[in-house]
């Protein structure tokens, strides 16, 4: 008998999450801010998941949008966050650390690697930005990882299969690919014969309206649209401006008490 195929759906909330169950997956990603890629989902998000669901919960582990290069206070929060989505019960955590030039940070990974004990660690799609991806799985390889989630490089798990087929080749039992992107039930048969995956990873949204703000049209709660390499940071600079700024406005004395 064929072994079955696993299906992961990546989800952004614990509705996502339960539809994502209800409808028969094997396993989800759990993510916040899809719109960006996927972000570290709340404490209290993962702890409701995992009350709720009877399937895997894989948690994102990702502190900003933008690339992948993460100094060592952003290392520092990934770690705590690995911590604790594995004392709230997640299978595993998901994550991805590469150096400016888009290698693997072996040494982040590495501290990431480590705080997640001897639990599923999955690299992300961060891998698909790496300039040699074979290179980069052995090293994630050595390093320890579970799973690799990929599109083969390319805008989608599809036109990537030939990369896929390549790096399952290469993994052998050593590590798991996971292919995802652009994955639906029109192509999903097709991608397995191209590729001999035997798990894959998608998306399933549809649409719901939240009306409440529509009273009041002109008023916008979305910050200003950035490059895709480009994030925003608080800078100290700034701060000290308006700083000067408040010192020099002469206030009315209260006498009032």
């Amino acid at each position: 008998m064929p072994e079955a195929v696993r299906l992961e759906v990546c989800c952004g909330s614990l509705p996502d999450a339960l539809a994502a169950e209800e409808g028969g997956a094997d396993r989800i990603e759990l993510c916040a801010a899809l719109c960006v890629g996927g972000l570290t989902p709340s404490l209290g998000t993962v702890i409701e998941v995992e009350a709720r669901l009877g399937i895997p919960v894989m948690v994102m582990i990702r502190p900003r949008g933008a690339g992948f290069h993460y100094r060592e206070p952003e290392l520092a929060v990934m770690e705590r966050d690995v911590e604790a989505a594995l004392e709230a019960g997640a299978e595993g955590v998901v994550f991805g650390a590469l150096q400016a030039d888009g290698s693997i940070d072996e040494p982040g990974c590495r501290r990431l690697r480590g705080a997640a004990r001897d639990r599923e660690v999955v690299f992300h799609r961060a891998f698909d930005v790496t300039p040699d991806p074979f290179r980069a799985l052995e090293q994630l390889i050595d390093l320890g990882f579970t799973r690799v989630l990929t599109s083969g490089q390319r805008s989608n798990a599809i036109l990537g299969a030939p990369t896929l087929r390549r790096l399952i080749e290469q993994a052998r039992d050593r590590i798991q690919i996971l292919p995802g992107g652009g994955i639906r039930a029109h192509n999903v048969q097709d991608l397995l014969s191209a590729t001999g995956c035997r798990q894959v990873h998608l998306t399933a949204f549809g649409t719901r309206s939240d009306p409440s703000t529509l009273a009041r049209t002109e008023i916008s709660l979305l910050s200003a649209h950035l490059p895709p390499d480009q994030h925003a940071e608080t800078e100290a600079g700034k701060v000290r401006e308006v700083v000067r700024a408040l010192r020099e406005i002469s206030l009315p004395v209260d006498n009032r008490g």
